[in-house]
């Protein structure tokens, strides 16, 4: 698993055109963002989001962060609602019925082992159901401000993509990205590639006649391009 290509990427120059493209565009913030920041980054309104968010466009999962943690706001209340309950307010966020299952189960582990309250510690977290290294890194992050590299499909896809590096899958793609990503960057990086595939750097067809890293990104497998 080495590095690909590190000695030639020049991240400050990265980093300031997709700032500047954020800024330009008025891009909204992903979802998860946006509901740790209504929720003053309370720990457990961002993984009660980043578990909705697994496999859900971000319009839905906003609309059912805000209207299950609208009916279960603490660890406690979520412990006392019906499975089924949840299920109908996390509709239709995908798989809905086992992330369902899943944050009932955490609220029980975090009222028996935690005191409610959820852990800022990735092997705690990994431990939790439904939790990977994506949703524990993004509860690292937002909720507590902690060092972390959030990779998600975009991150993934764009980072090999353009060449930075060569990871397998995301989990790789992270490790990578611990040791060539400067750290000043390691929390903004999701943010960023997330908006940035969701508007121009497409799984399928990209946008690269307007990308606004076309000097740092080589096309790896672009086989046909907007």
């Amino acid at each position: 698993m080495k590095p690909k290509r590190d000695h030639s990427v020049s991240w400050d120059a990265i980093f300031k055109a997709l700032e500047k493209w954020r800024i330009e565009l008025s891009v909204e913030d992903p979802a998860v963002s946006t509901v740790a920041d209504s929720y003053r980054h309370d720990p457990w309104a961002v993984l009660v989001s980043t578990i909705l968010s697994l496999r859900t466009k971000d319009e839905v999962t906003l609309v059912a962060s805000k209207r299950l943690l609208e009916k279960a706001p603490t660890v406690v209340k979520m412990s006392a609602m019906k499975e089924e309950t949840i299920a109908k307010l996390a509709y239709p966020a995908g798989f809905y019925r086992t992330k369902a299952a899943s944050l009932k189960k955490i609220a029980a582990i975090l009222l028996e082992q935690y005191d409610g309250k959820v852990p800022a510690d990735m092997d705690a977290l990994l431990a939790l159901p439904g939790v990977g290294r994506k949703t524990a890194n993004l509860v690292l992050t937002e909720a507590f401000d902690l060092d972390g590299i959030c990779v998600d499909i975009h991150v993934h896809r764009i980072s090999n993509r353009c060449g930075w590096l060569s990871g397998k899958n995301p989990e790789e793609t992270e490790m990578i990205l611990r040791k060539i990503l400067p750290p000043k960057y390691w929390k903004r990086i999701n943010g960023l590639l997330v908006l940035y595939g969701q508007k121009l750097c497409r799984p399928v067809n990209p946008f690269c006649s307007r990308c606004v890293m076309q000097k740092h990104c080589v096309r790896v497998g672009v086989e046909r391009s907007r």
